[in-house]
């Protein structure tokens, strides 16, 4: 199969979440039983969390290319294309291999519907999931996994992890995990496993309590980000330095929440037995798209994909920080199961011209809806992604344009805005 006939059948598959769906690791436990347990092949660190962990995965991954692993990491969602969810040191899988991945799995998968091994094709993410560990088993010294929902019934809770990572619990899928932070930490600290250590970053209270009593259960050891001996912290708007344990460090992810996932990255590092060295050179060549990620200047454009109350608070923090007294434009997108009044809440008032406008996906909210939650008293509605961006390049030369409110957002304006 070619690589546009299974980025067909992946996306026939059904890449939203749906309400209801029934969550399990049956199918994917009897799907990589007859691939030859590929996830077994590779060493592996874990990372679940509700925000950060695309970050903190990055910049593990990085670091332990900088120390000579050859490193898979694989994340979600994508921004453009499918393939950014499979890296090796950096580099993306290609579109042949990514389809011959998908050959292998999807025959398989093919095969056990026949035997009525299973009752339906896996899901897009299963899918995906499994090519990862195919692709990875000959080709990583290491993976970094990235959880996608959750964790304890993810489809990626199937590896045997030499170290987990928890990076910050906050309110997202909770029609997935439950609605309070204990219910969601639950489900996160379900991808702990017994004797195997775990690096947590700071958490609600309520989160570590969770944490800590299930890590117990398992005899799990812990470290805490909370705990490092940060100093010399220097924040810019264009990245950070700081200092942990009289060792200096770069992050050249904006935002002072970085320097906590960058902790919490460092963290796992050491505990993986990388040199500081190895550590420094790789979280300073770290990349994480579409999260306060400038692409143009002159106007600034800055994408970043804060969907949820947590993100949607960070990036407000980053406005005040550096941009007050600016001109503020920013173009609003949104996932209708999100929440929406919330995020509005704390970022609408900080624009100084409002854009709102729907991406390209069947889950977004229509921008009148979005309106009618959270007026504005400069807004315009703009239908298309590319009407957004059209109206978006017209800001004075002085202003910072942020699009937000969704990775899909994101992701269509990265591959639009010229």
């Amino acid at each position: 199969m070619s690589y546009p006939e299974s980025v067909q059948y992946l996306y026939a598959l059904g890449n939203e979440l749906k309400a209801g769906a029934k969550f399990g690791l049956e199918r994917m436990v009897l799907l990589l039983e007859a691939l030859g347990q590929p996830q077994l092949a590779t060493r592996t660190i874990h990372v679940a969390g509700t925000n950060g962990k695309g970050s903190t995965s990055a910049m593990i991954a990085s670091a332990l290319t900088a120390a000579g692993y050859r490193t898979g990491l694989y994340t979600s969602p994508h921004l453009i294309a499918p393939t950014e969810r499979i890296q090796i040191d950096g580099i993306p899988i290609t579109p042949a291999d990514f389809a011959g991945a998908f050959s292998v799995v999807h025959a398989v998968a093919e095969r056990l519907m026949e035997d009525n091994v299973i009752d339906a094709h896996p899901s897009y993410f299963e899918t995906v999931t499994a090519m990862a560990f195919e692709y990875f088993k000959t080709r990583a010294d290491i993976a970094v996994i990235e959880v996608g929902l959750g964790g304890r019934l993810d489809a990626t809770n199937v590896v045997a992890p030499e170290l987990c990572v928890i990076t910050p619990i906050a309110f997202d899928h909770e029609a997935f995990l439950g609605n309070t932070i204990e219910s969601i930490a639950a489900e996160k600290a379900g991808i702990l496993k017994p004797n195997v250590p775990a690096i947590i970053a700071a958490q609600p209270e309520a989160a570590e309590s969770v944490i800590t009593q299930h890590a117990r259960s398992l005899s799990s050891p812990l470290t805490f980000s909370r705990d490092a001996a940060i100093s010399n912290v220097q924040v810019t708007p264009y990245g950070s330095s700081f200092t942990l344990d009289e060792v200096d460090y770069q992050c050249p992810l904006p935002g002072r929440h970085q320097i906590g996932n960058a902790t919490t990255a460092i963290l796992a590092c050491r505990q993986f037995g990388l040199p500081s060295v190895a550590i420094q050179r790789g979280l300073s060549g770290a990349k994480w798209p579409g999260r306060l990620q400038f692409i143009s200047r002159s106007p600034d454009i800055v994408l970043d994909g804060a969907h949820n109350p947590a993100g949607a608070a960070a990036l407000a923090d980053y406005i005040l920080e550096f941009h007050s007294g600016r001109p503020v434009w920013m173009v609003y997108g949104a996932m209708r199961d999100k929440a929406i009044d919330e995020v509005t809440s704390v970022l609408f008032p900080l624009a100084t011209r409002l854009i709102v406008t729907a991406p390209d996906f069947p889950r977004a909210l229509r921008p009148e809806s979005i309106l009618e939650l959270h007026p504005h008293s400069n807004a315009t509605i703009a239908p298309k992604v590319r009407d957004a961006i059209d109206l978006a390049l017209a800001a004075p030369a002085d202003a910072v344009v942020f699009f937000t409110g969704s990775l899909f957002l994101v992701g269509e304006a990265l591959s639009l805005i010229p």
